[in-house]
């Protein structure tokens, strides 16, 4: 499975960035806000060292709006790939962009059915929102099972992008069903090597090193 660090937060991108975590990027407009920058001036500073898909999102509904703001976000960088809604003018969109070989993360997806009408418009990712789904009572990660078995039967390469990711287990439940890859926040990726066994046994390792009077 490859991450996409969820941010628009350079310092922890590039700290995950360092540390090998991040195979890409993902924004929204909501991130975007929440930096208190202009969006193209995050998507270029992003992209200037993840090399890796950079999701940036467009705002309009309409296809005419999405194509305009789509072009404007893609010819930031190569590795932009355009963010769309699953809505009619999304995936009208996201086959306007696929046939100009931009990237599309096609998102706010919830069912099986948006994710196959998704795929057959060419997008390059598609992202079900698991935690969102969990948040209103339903087993999000079903969500990623029932793709992941359309996509197989029918041979579709688009990407199952497992989105909405809140907790280290719901990462390591997407891999074990197979999604490609999952987008969470830096915290919660850098929360996948803490254990506190780990901890206890780097401290009793140390313990016993110094005990010995040896030094490398």
């Amino acid at each position: 499975m490859k991450f996409f660090a969820d941010s628009a937060d350079i310092a922890e991108l590039r700290a995950c960035h360092d540390m090998g975590l991040v195979d890409g990027v993902t924004t929204n407009p909501s991130i975007i806000a929440k930096s208190g920058r202009k969006i193209r001036e995050v998507i270029a500073e992003i992209c200037s060292f993840v090399e890796g898909p950079v999701s940036a999102e467009v705002a309009a509904l309409d296809f005419d709006g999405m194509v305009r703001e789509g072009s404007e976000l893609s010819a930031i960088a190569k590795n932009v790939a355009v963010k769309v809604p699953l809505t009619p003018a999304g995936l009208k969109a996201c086959r306007h962009f696929r046939e100009k070989d931009v990237m599309v993360n096609v998102t706010l997806c919830f069912s099986a059915n948006q994710a196959l009408l998704a795929a057959k418009a060419g997008a390059t990712f598609i992202s079900p929102f698991v935690g969102r789904l969990d948040d209103i009572g339903l087993p999000g990660m079903d969500l990623i099972g029932e793709i992941r078995t359309i996509y197989d039967n029918y041979g579709f390469d688009t990407n199952i992008l497992a989105a909405s990711m809140r907790t280290v287990n719901h990462i390591k439940e997407a891999a074990l069903i197979g999604a490609d890859y999952a987008t969470a926040p830096p915290a919660v990726l850098k929360a996948l090597y803490s254990h506190p066994l780990t901890d206890k046994g780097i401290e009793s390792f140390l313990a016993d090193w110094k005990k010995s009077g040896q030094s490398i």
